[in-house]
């Protein structure tokens, strides 16, 4: 179901629509069977690319969109409405040309930004390692200055589009303590990078998640980004807006799901009666459609927050935790409502429930949500 939306301009209007239009047409008729057979969609990134929403945050000057985060987020959440592992990417993709925008010098951004905003190489974003997830700075993944750059020797894990993306955002130690971690810009075809098998994952399936191991590979100076030391200001400068992707992503995941609920109960009869004519089944859908709506002004807002210069920290964990929580709830009641036809592959609701756990736990846990947040109102 179209949801209406407040959106600011006309243009953005336009630019939902297309989306709708690409997501009907190049995404939905494929997803079943690439989530089912755990098989990588060819070309659909460089679809998305040439149609422009892999750069709708970003300045037009250098190949982005230029479009508010508060219209970027509704887009992303329009693509996982259809399909939550590309949104996902696609998510990702944005969070990686963070640190090259933000922190980038002119000629590292005039070099490698339009390709990495016009769609022509897909990013990925390797901060996490199989002892530090959400303690980024025990990283040890290790940069040594060497004669013209660094050699980097260690282990990242839980890359999404590992082995795929044609670039990695690299956060490896320096030096030491938690100013000791430095950024760096990697190119997939690295010598001395090599990306471990697909983990098998609960859901997500069509898009891959891996570790990638670095075995004293080169990069040059001029691939660092910011600073020797700046890493973890950039790794979490990054990741305010990431968790805003996830949330938006969670919210599409939920709509689809409350759509499938919707439909189901309309058609399914019970005691002479559509089973949406129940209370009780009526009332579990209301709620699932509240907290979906709850979840989108929640992001919305965090978004208008971002785009208005305004600090948004806060925000931003607390629409990742509303909207990851009510997409699990949304999901799981979605089963419910189709019963035992829920319980089965044959129906979407039960990837959309497998789908759900994992935006609980990426781009901070929802428990280090609660920690972000709870520091805040401390401070």
């Amino acid at each position: 179901m179209a949801v209406d939306r407040l959106l600011p301009t006309d243009e953005a209007r336009d630019l939902l629509g297309l989306t709708r239009d690409v997501a009907d047409k190049v995404l939905a008729p494929i997803v079943d069977q690439h989530e089912k057979a755990e098989t990588y969609p060819e070309g659909v990134f460089a679809t998305l690319g040439e149609a422009g929403l892999l750069s709708l945050p970003y300045p037009e000057e250098w190949g982005g969109g230029g479009q508010p985060y508060e219209v970027y987020l509704q887009v992303l959440e329009e693509i996982a409405a259809r399909w939550a592992a590309v949104a996902v990417a696609v998510s990702v993709h944005s969070l990686s040309c963070h640190p090259l925008m933000a922190f980038g010098t002119e000629e590292q951004k005039q070099r490698w930004l339009p390709e990495m905003l016009g769609g022509a190489t897909v990013g990925a974003y390797s901060l996490s390692e199989p002892q530090a997830g959400s303690d980024a700075a025990a990283l040890a993944c290790k940069a040594t200055a060497v004669d013209g750059g660094y050699r980097v020797n260690g282990a990242k894990a839980w890359i999404t589009h590992g082995g795929i993306a044609d670039f990695y955002n690299l956060f490896a130690r320096t030096g030491e303590g938690s100013k000791g971690i430095s950024c760096f810009l990697v190119p997939r075809d690295t010598p001395g990078l090599s990306f471990g098998k697909p983990e098998e994952k609960m859901g997500l399936h069509a898009v891959p998640t891996t570790s990638a191991h670095y075995d004293d590979a080169f990069v040059p100076d001029e691939r660092r980004i910011g600073t020797e030391g700046q890493g973890l200001q950039i790794a979490f400068s990054a990741l305010d807006s990431g968790r805003l992707g996830i949330a938006a992503v969670a919210v599409g995941l939920a709509q689809a799901a409350l759509d499938e609920a919707v439909a189901y109960a309309h058609e399914r009869t019970a005691f002479g009666r559509k089973i949406i004519d129940h209370q009780g089944l009526g009332f579990l859908l209301a709620d699932m459609a509240a907290a979906v709506d709850s979840a989108r002004a929640t992001y919305i807002d965090a978004a208008r927050r971002r785009d208005a210069g305004l600090p948004y920290s806060r925000n931003a964990s607390v629409a990742k935790l509303v909207a990851t929580d009510a997409a699990m709830k949304v999901t799981t009641d979605a089963v419910q409502v189709l019963g035992g036809y829920g319980y089965t592959r044959d129906f979407r609701v039960e990837r959309y429930m497998r789908e759900a756990k994992i935006t609980q736990i990426f781009e901070g846990t929802n428990q280090i949500q609660r920690l972000v947040i709870s520091r805040h109102l401390a401070g």
